[in-house]
């Protein structure tokens, strides 16, 4: 080449050629010789000074590019089940490039903190600017573990707070963050999996504070979890520059009176209904209804920071003391919640239904919406029962009587369609303005609770029918119907209990309501609730539909909630789509990752499911840890090899009794049955029964509560020969071992000969 390149012509073929940037391969690519290789290594040391080139050992490269081979430390998958991962060779002043990494079927699994080499290819994606593919990993993510620090002379150990754990791990001195002694904190694995003293060592990356303290008992299953409770800036920042809807491209509904009412202590409010005779006289006797919810979608768009934020997160998830929301208080608490007297943007349904409560038509519209009242369940359901106050009084015949005349149709539909009818009570953790659990008290069930529930049914069921009749893809709420196995042991239990369960036919809900009636007001009723609810199988997400079996709904979506759940959104951004709304609808690729999108949010529902009952467990254990001692009535609510569960009457809480505290005499754990049988008095402990139980053990940190049994169905438990406590009787025998040891071989015999007996009782009832 007779003249030097430009700087820029240098520029474009180091772009073009990343593995070959010595000043050599640069100066053969130019053909540059001799006495012109002074020229071009003073060009290159010119790139350099402005910034262009980034020199490495003999080779020069861009800083705003990544070197073909880098080590990357691999994040937590995506919503979708990508995997990306941090450059950790990024030097450049720009934005830093998102690297995806692409796995091939024989790499090994990647988890979050990962780092690998890997090869990158230069890719024009949307949401990645590099692709990865994995040449070897450098090290595995740490293990992570929550729990209660105690110091030692150097460093210390950690008690993890999990029921299960059975391993303490030990932290170095320079491994403490600061911790002090008895501190709650979160740590993550350092060095080996174990040390000689078959130990794990741990480093300390957060400190949580005082485990004592109250709001250390839901901080400590959110972080056990893993579920995200700090927004990052630049999402509250989104959320911050966001303003009011307007009337523009909407149905105006601000002059029809929609109330939300929702628990006193709600923190938002997303639904709002109305109700009127229909003036149609082909309808006589019929309703209209409405029912709106907030228009989340004209804030939260598909691939915005707030988007991506809100996927990751899934769902809200609520403890006594807080909440952790799906979206920031900037809309969740303001602009997507429908407070009284402020104009609101909406998407609501208008639901003809007739006398019988039959849904005749409907129609969606986008709209803005004014409520005029936000009211309770306790204030709605007073005024119904002639009880109004100042502020529900005006609108008992306008708003009120509507909404219950249009009820008592739905229920009626609702008693012919026949949906599962469980009667199990729910309890409520009260808290002080302290944190501390004062009661657990039962949530009363009005019908001001069932009204709301058969208008979000019936508005579901519309969204659902409205993007199937459009052909528009959309998420369901699937709830598929018992296994043959868990059905065959709730006949088994109903059998042993008196009762019939139908068989040989396919199964309804129907079915299920009778065996639930059969058994209301006698003793199994409540073994017979908890029997037909463990037979369920979990609800999921889905793209494909395959009904909804505890509703008997063949076509159910979620529409009711997108403040607080991903699903609801999806199916919000469908209907904008599917009627031509706007640009906000569902995209392309939205539509592509929607079988990703339903298992992702399956699983962030499970994820705060468990936080939830694992907070509500610990408090529970701390309102029971000054009563030690004390003796409650309770239910066998489970049993397992290692115990019986058992649920006290009065809170509710679940406990365990070891089979150390069952009694003087070896029991044998029956799976299929799922009983235990004592060696030697051959008395059967069985799910459901009752019994009278002593509090022996609450731990607030770890939830666990220990029983002891004292009582089976208002009988002392039998003493047999082995081991064991003592008799509660006056005179009753000590601890030793007068029989020797427990007779397992007996045992056995006796679990068979009762298997027989069981075999011959069926098939005789059978023939009969």
């Amino acid at each position: 080449m007779s003249t030097l390149p430009s700087k820029a012509e240098i520029l474009d073929w180091i772009a073009a050629n990343p593995t070959l940037s010595a000043k050599r391969d640069i100066a053969k690519a130019f053909g540059i010789k001799g006495a012109a290789r002074i020229d071009l290594k003073r060009i290159l040391k010119e790139l350099e000074s402005e910034g262009h080139l980034e020199k490495r050992k003999k080779t020069y490269r861009d800083p705003d590019r990544l070197p073909p081979v880098s080590v990357l430390q691999v994040r937590a998958p995506d919503e979708n089940g990508d995997l990306f991962a941090l450059p950790l060779e990024w030097h450049g002043e720009g934005v830093e490039p998102i690297v995806l990494v692409v796995p091939r079927a024989s790499d090994p699994a990647l988890g979050e903190g990962d780092r690998i080499l890997a090869r990158l290819q230069v890719v024009h994606e949307a949401d990645h600017n590099y692709e990865a593919r994995l040449i070897r990993r450098i090290g595995m993510s740490p293990r992570k573990v929550v729990g209660i620090f105690r110091k030692g002379a150097e460093g210390g150990r950690i008690l993890p707070i999990d029921k299960g754990a059975d391993k303490e791990w030990i932290v170095g001195p320079d491994a403490t963050h600061g911790a002090k002694d008895g501190e709650l904190v979160e740590a993550e694995q350092a060095g080996p999996r174990a040390t000689r003293m078959g130990l794990p060592k741990a480093r300390i990356v957060m400190r949580l504070g005082d485990p004592s303290e109250p709001k250390a008992v839901s901080l400590i299953a959110i972080h056990q979890h893993g579920i995200p409770d700090d927004f990052p800036p630049e999402v509250v920042d989104e959320a911050d520059q966001m303003k009011p809807a307007g009337l523009k491209g909407r149905t105006d509904l601000r002059e029809v009176p929609l109330v939300t009412i929702d628990p006193s202590d709600a923190r938002d409010h997303d639904d709002a209904v109305f109700a009127e005779p229909d003036e149609d006289p082909k309808n006589a006797g019929g309703h209209v209804l409405w029912v709106a919810i907030a228009d989340v979608a004209h804030y939260v768009r598909p691939g915005s920071k707030l988007d991506r934020e809100a996927k990751k997160r899934g769902n809200s998830s609520y403890f006594p003391d807080r909440v952790v929301p799906m979206l920031p208080d900037r809309l969740s608490g303001d602009l997507c919640s429908l407070h009284e007297g402020v104009p609101r943007a909406c998407i609501a349904v208008r639901m003809v239904i007739d006398a019988e409560g039959n849904k005749t038509s409907h129609k969606f519209v986008r709209g803005l919406m004014r409520s005029p009242a936000s009211l309770t369940y306790q204030e709605v359901q007073a005024a119904q029962d002639g009880a109004p106050n100042d502020k529900t009084g005006p609108l008992l015949e306008p708003v009120i009587a509507p909404l219950y005349a249009a009820y008592a149709a739905l229920k009626a539909a609702r008693a012919r369609r026949q949906p599962l009818d469980l009667d199990l009570p729910e309890r409520k953790v009260v808290l002080s303005d302290e944190g501390k659990v004062t009661s657990v008290n039962f949530v009363e069930r009005l019908d001001a609770h069932r009204l709301i529930e058969e208008f979000m049914i019936l508005a579901n069921v519309a969204a659902a029918e409205t993007l199937i009749a459009k052909r528009r893809p959309l998420l369901f709420r699937v709830h598929e119907e018992p296994p043959a196995d868990k059905l065959e042991s709730l006949r088994e239990t109903a059998e042993a209990s008196g009762l019939t369960l139908a068989k040989g036919q396919v199964l309804k809900t129907a079915h299920l309501n009778k065996l639930l009636h059969d058994a209301a007001g006698k003793e199994e009723a409540e073994l017979i609730n908890l029997a037909t609810l463990r037979s369920m199988t979990q609800a999921y997400y889905s793209p494909a539909n395959f009904g909804h079996f505890g509703l008997a709904l063949q076509n159910y979506a979620h529409f009711t909630s997108p403040i607080r759940r991903y699903s609801d959104l999806i199916v919000h951004r469908g209907l904008i789509s599917a009627h031509g709304w706007g640009d906000d609808g569902l995209t392309e690729q939205e539509i592509e990752r929607l079988e990703q999108t339903a298992q992702h949010i399956s699983d962030t529902e499970r994820r705060s499911m468990m936080a939830e009952r694992d907070t509500n467990d610990r408090y529970l254990a701390a309102y029971l840890s000054d009563r030690i001692g004390a003796e409650f009535g309770g239910r066998i609510s489970g049993i397992a090899k290692f115990g019986v569960f058992v649920k006290l009457d009065e809170t509710g809480a679940d406990g365990l009794i070891p089979m150390r505290n069952l009694g003087r005499e070896y029991f044998h754990f029956d799976r299929e049955a799922g009983t235990l049988m004592g060696a030697d008095t051959g008395v059967i402990i069985a799910l459901g029964q009752r019994v009278l139980v002593k509090l022996v053990d609450a731990a607030p940190v770890t939830g666990g509560i220990g029983l002891e049994l004292l009582e089976l169905e208002d009988a002392e438990m039998p003493q047999g020969r082995g081991t064991g406590r003592p008799s509660r009787r006056p005179g009753g025998g000590g601890r030793g071992k007068p029989g020797g040891p427990p007779r397992r071989k007996e045992a056995k015999a006796r679990h068979k000969d009762a298997k027989v007996k069981r075999k011959v009782t069926r098939r005789r009832t059978t023939k009969s």
